[in-house]
């Protein structure tokens, strides 16, 4: 099921939280969607293969205990993003880029409880994906990045179309 569809049972609302489970978060909803990257820069910042990222209005995303930091670090865009770590163990929680700003939270799908809940609705920058990744047969997937009208239900446009005023 993709992460923004619905079902009969539905586990939102999920938590996640760091490394030393200092820093606890609550997603109080679905996702807008999520995405997949396999740009340099999200191989780079992750030290692994690729990015899982789990967009949703950052309003919906609640921390539930810990302290955390946000640092300002470069992006690909030259815009730079914001990335909410634990002040304790430095894991990264969640981003927030200049695309979407401060109304979307980029939460990393590895730091749910149970990340096995939101599995990529698309895979994206995969012309700089690793060679042995492969994705598995009839994924979402685009060579950069794509278009929100072509890709995300209805539902999750909305959503976001209400973000943007």
């Amino acid at each position: 099921m993709s992460a923004s569809g619905t079902g009969a049972s539905d586990p939102f609302p999920v938590e996640g939280g760091c490394s030393c489970r200092a820093a606890r978060y609550r997603m109080a909803t679905r996702p807008l969607f999520v995405h997949c990257c396999h740009c340099r820069w999200c191989q780079r910042e992750s030290g692994s293969a690729f990015a899982l990222n789990a967009m949703i209005e950052a309003d919906r995303v609640e921390l539930l205990g810990g302290e955390i930091e946000r640092l300002r670090i470069p992006s690909a865009s030259g815009k730079g993003q914001t990335v909410v770590r634990c002040t304790r163990c430095r894991i990264a929680l969640w981003s927030h880029y200049a695309g979407s700003g401060e109304a979307v939270a980029f939460v990393r799908v590895g730091t749910l409880d149970d990340p096995d809940l939101l599995p990529p609705d698309i895979h994206i920058f995969t012309m700089s994906k690793q060679p042995w990744v492969p994705l598995p047969p009839g994924a979402a997937a685009v060579g950069e990045y794509y278009r929100r009208s072509e890709h995300w239900p209805v539902e999750s446009v909305e959503r976001f179309k209400a973000l943007k005023g």
